[in-house]
């Protein structure tokens, strides 16, 4: 298996650290509601919003523990993934297969075609990790033949200075 971990400039600006602190907002078509399980499975065009955090998809898989969401499972063709970036510099986007959001740990997992893009710099693989507060990724190319790429644009170099 193959295993980039990145740490450089390019790819690593945090998301909005005031993100974690705003409500949850969750909507669907539908929703089933299981109390046993502390679940509720959202389903037709789901839709996640905290602050400037945005996951949409097909269906989406809430988990809840006591009275707090643990993780919220995102599933589509594809699912996606945005977020304002601090000190305004713009945006991080991503797209998977699922997209698993861990709010207590504020991390995404991109599951399945995974592709994140920050500043024009853009990562693909079979799954990514993406740590949010400390804007760190690592991506693998799973089990298949495929590999972990990268694109860097040489001007988010310059503007990060």
């Amino acid at each position: 298996m193959l295993l980039a971990v990145l740490s450089f400039a390019p790819l690593t600006a945090s998301a909005l650290k005031s993100d974690a602190d705003q409500p949850i907002h969750i909507e669907g078509d539908d929703a089933e509601i299981d109390q046993s399980n502390e679940t509720i499975v959202y389903t037709g065009s789901v839709e996640v919003v905290q602050g400037t955090l945005r996951v949409a998809g097909e269906r989406m898989i809430v988990k809840i523990s006591g009275d707090q969401v643990e993780r919220i499972t995102t599933e589509g063709s594809p699912a996606h993934y945005t977020q304002q970036l601090e000190d305004n510099q713009g945006e991080v986007r991503a797209r998977a297969e699922s997209i698993i959001y861990h709010t207590a740990a504020e991390r995404i997992y991109l599951n399945g075609s995974a592709f994140l893009e920050q500043h024009g710099n853009q990562l693909e693989g079979e799954s990514i990790r993406y740590d949010i507060v400390n804007g760190r990724v690592d991506a693998s190319a799973g089990e298949s033949e495929g590999r972990v790429r990268m694109q860097l644009d040489p001007r988010s170099a310059r503007r990060s200075e």
